[in-house]
């Protein structure tokens, strides 16, 4: 049994700081969300004077309630693969694809994320082969989606922690700094990952399919899913506390 669940105990206390430390945290998110989307519109700005990116900055305005706030995305003219590029791209899946067989078994998780990651990128490859004309995504709606699901998943990590990390004795303090962590590293990394996303998009639309599937909330949820296993690798509160408790 995993030590986890050999301590676990769950007691009226620790539902109360689980329901106290979310509502606190979802609070503080949404009064600083105002704020932490200018700071992404000055980080989209920067990325398009210091990167080769040719796009503009364009805003959406969302009204929530009494929370009004602006959120920033990257406008980029949609290109479709050229014949070039479509056989470039071909022969570089096919070439790696036949190179994952020759890896050795040490590498076998390597090998499947690979080959999933290829497997992808194949069927886009066929999908603008036979039908180009209908892919119904442009770079400009896939980047305010990345921005508006980014921003969603950060406002439900104190929900998720609260379900499956406050209901365990780490302590108050602990609880909070994993939250705090979790929460300042997904808004921080969401601009890097739209402004890497955009350098690609704005050469075509061929790898759009990859980008959301395995390099868009894909990737942000296992962000999530690291911090939390970091956390709960920590050690529970000290052991007198709990010997010292009446039985």
């Amino acid at each position: 049994m995993h030590r986890a669940l050999a301590h676990f105990s769950l007691r009226p206390m620790n539902l109360a700081v689980a329901l106290s430390l979310c509502v606190i945290f979802v609070s503080v998110w949404l009064m600083l969300l105002p704020l932490t989307c200018t700071l992404w519109s000055r980080i989209f700005a920067a990325g398009i004077q210091v990167l080769p990116l040719h796009a503009e900055l364009a805003r959406a305005q969302h009204h929530w309630f009494y929370l009004r706030f602006t959120t920033p995305y990257l406008r980029i003219e949609p290109l479709l693969p050229s014949l070039e590029t479509w056989s470039l791209t071909c022969a570089a899946t096919l070439l790696l694809f036949a190179a994952t067989f020759f890896l050795s078994n040490r590498w076998i998780p390597v090998i499947y994320l690979a080959r999933g990651v290829l497997l992808v990128q194949a069927t886009a490859l066929l999908y603008f082969a036979l039908l180009p004309a209908r892919f119904p995504h442009t770079p400009e709606s896939y980047l305010s989606g990345l921005v508006t699901s980014g921003m969603a998943l950060i406002s439900i990590v104190p929900l998720l922690f609260a379900l499956t990390y406050y209901i365990f004795d780490f302590g108050l303090l602990k609880k909070a700094l994993l939250t705090a962590m979790t929460m300042v590293h997904l808004a921080l990394f969401l601009p890097v990952q739209v402004l890497l996303q955009a350098l690609v998009l704005q050469q075509t639309v061929l790898f759009m399919p990859v980008l959301y599937i395995i390099f868009g909330m894909p990737l942000d949820i296992l962000l999530i899913i690291a911090f939390y296993s970091w956390g709960m690798s920590w050690s529970f509160r000290s052991v007198k506390l709990r010997i010292e408790e009446p039985r």
